[in-house]
């Protein structure tokens, strides 16, 4: 009997981000495991964000956690986008996803930055505060359809240009689930201060992503 030579493959570096990005989530699982449960129904149900809006607020592990698995797969999500609409080959181009994941970090950096500026410039550090939460809250929930789309896109369906439109417009709908949240539970906050709420829509939540847009 000859003996067969079996060769295991290298894993690639998707493969490699997707399972790192994963092990913050079952870090946050593990730890956290009742806000874990309420986190994941978030879109059908805001007792997340009246049970963690008043404590802890953006400083804490859980949220830390979900925001680096939100980094990781956002910005894979995006090479994706990238390397589909301009049929360019995503296994021969990781420094591509290096550059995107770069500059979504200074993107997202700055963006926290101006936001928690204008929280100390108007006096409504708490206000903002909330708001930040709330929408970080949304777009980190967001990273798990990304997650989802990501592996679609790597093993399942490659260069699936549906997969992109259906989870574009998941991510959507669960921001805009968000947004409703926000402008209703601020209201009262947001009529006597609706010439600068629209500023802040304006100067902090579209030029930013047209310039994002831009930049990528």
């Amino acid at each position: 009997m000859e003996p067969i030579v079996r060769s295991v493959g290298i894993a690639d570096w998707v493969t490699i981000l997707l399972f790192s990005s994963l092990l913050f989530v079952i870090i946050a699982k593990s730890v956290f495991y009742p806000r874990f449960l309420n986190f994941i129904i978030l879109p059908f149900n805001n007792k997340y964000i009246f049970m963690y809006n008043k404590k802890e607020k953006l400083l804490n592990w859980f949220h830390v956690f979900f925001t680096l698995f939100l980094i990781i797969n956002f910005s894979l999500f995006i090479f994706f986008i990238w390397t589909i609409f301009t049929e360019t080959d995503s296994s021969e181009h990781g420094l591509g996803y290096l550059i995107i994941l770069g500059i979504l970090l200074l993107f997202l950096l700055v963006k926290f930055i101006l936001q928690i500026s204008n929280g100390f410039i108007f006096g409504n550090l708490k206000v903002f505060s909330e708001f930040l939460f709330k929408k970080i809250s949304y777009l980190n929930y967001s990273a798990i359809l990304m997650f989802i789309a990501n592996i679609m896109l790597s093993y399942v369906v490659p260069a699936s240009k549906a997969v992109v439109y259906i989870t574009l417009a998941l991510i959507v709908i669960i921001n805009g689930i968000g947004w409703v949240t926000i402008l209703k539970n601020h209201q009262k906050f947001i009529a006597h201060n609706f010439f600068y709420f629209i500023l802040y829509l304006c100067a902090l939540e579209i030029a930013p992503f047209v310039i994002l847009r831009s930049l990528l």
